[in-house]
């Protein structure tokens, strides 16, 4: 994020709906419907809407909203950059203390928006879970690899049943503290807790509208895989990359030089001629692959410890300083003794 807007001490709350491929075919009944949710919280709030693109339909339904009065911020972006981007320049306009993101078609009731902003007070990050869930045993078992999947190759405690829920509300400093890119919206859960804040998943209902129409393409199956490996590498190995590539490039040597042991043994031992067996050109590939992996990994390493001073990867929840300081020319008297001193003495 290249700016981080400092919050209004009089707004509460910054209500962000990102409007990409998927929306809401009436998108006024879904903002009336959102509308009504945030006037129950009794809160102070702002509404920003992002256009992912040039949506001209998107566009007239949000003119109709200007035109009857309504207080809102619209943000059009020239091409489609994703969600996760999205998001970001909406949060760069945000000034509420409270974010919250909000899907631009229905996923969970307006009524549902109290419950998510309640798990705030106890959570840096509330993520929405659509429950009871609608849809086939198939979908079922979809999301559960997924999530499976996900929880197993990050290696966290926590699980979570529902990424793809776009309601979630959040502390400023989380979107302060992560940067989102590509299609990384998605596992913001994720990356929050492995950044130390902590993260609560709130059971939302379901909107009756929220159906899924249709299956997904093979390559949204390619795609959210290979978004998998890309979390499970910033999760666990981003300041580590020695441990990554230098574990894979060392089998790999191991095996090669094992290769090459063996074929030597075997020419001097055996007198088994060398000439036509591939077994030397792989064994030898093997090596050099393992020592470029390895290479790589130190090289990586040697970025980090370079850059190592502007990455802050921790939370502090909070400081406790006892006692409290002794001004200058005075002897600080030991706690302890302190206590002694106040603790009145009995008698028998």
């Amino acid at each position: 994020m290249t700016t981080t807007p400092v919050a209004d001490i009089g707004l509460d709350l910054s209500v962000i709906i990102p409007v990409g491929a998927r929306h809401a075919r009436d998108m006024l009944a879904l903002y009336c419907e959102y509308k009504a949710g945030l006037e129950a919280l009794g809160c102070t709030y702002e509404v920003i809407v992002v256009l992912d693109g040039p949506r001209p339909e998107m566009s007239a339904d949000v003119q109709r909203l200007l035109t009857a009065g309504e207080s809102l911020s619209v943000i059009g972006l020239t091409r489609r950059f994703g969600e996760a981007t999205a998001l970001v320049a909406g949060f760069q306009r945000a000034r509420g203390r409270v974010i919250v993101t909000l899907p631009a078609y229905h996923q969970i009731r307006g009524s549902e928006i109290g419950r998510l902003m309640g798990a705030v007070g106890v959570a840096d990050l509330a993520i929405g879970r659509r429950w009871p869930r609608a849809g086939s045993r198939l979908e079922t078992m979809r999301r559960d690899v997924f999530h499976g999947l996900l929880a197993s190759v990050t290696g966290q405690g926590q699980r979570f049943h529902d990424l793809g829920c776009g309601a979630r509300a959040m502390k400023r400093r989380v979107l302060e503290e992560i940067t989102l890119y590509g299609d990384q919206h998605r596992f913001l859960p994720v990356l929050a807790g492995r950044n130390g804040f902590k993260v609560l998943e709130v059971e939302l209902h379901q909107s009756p509208l929220d159906r899924l129409e249709g299956g997904y393409a093979p390559r949204e199956y390619v795609r959210r895989a290979l978004d998998i490996c890309t979390v499970f590498f910033l999760v666990r190995f981003t300041k580590k990359p020695l441990r990554f590539f230098g574990m894979i490039g060392v089998s790999t040597l191991v095996v090669g030089a094992a290769l090459v042991a063996w074929l030597a043994i075997d020419r001097l031992v055996f007198r088994h001629p060398l000439a036509d067996r591939p077994a030397l050109l792989l064994s030898s590939l093997l090596v050099v692959l393992g020592m470029q992996l390895f290479a790589l990994g130190l090289l990586g390493e040697l970025i980090i410890f370079t850059h190592a001073s502007d990455i802050k990867d921790y939370q502090i929840e909070e400081v406790v300083r006892y006692p409290a300081p002794v001004p200058a020319g005075e002897r600080a008297q030991p706690a302890l003794e302190t206590l002694s001193a106040q603790s009145p003495t009995h008698v028998a």
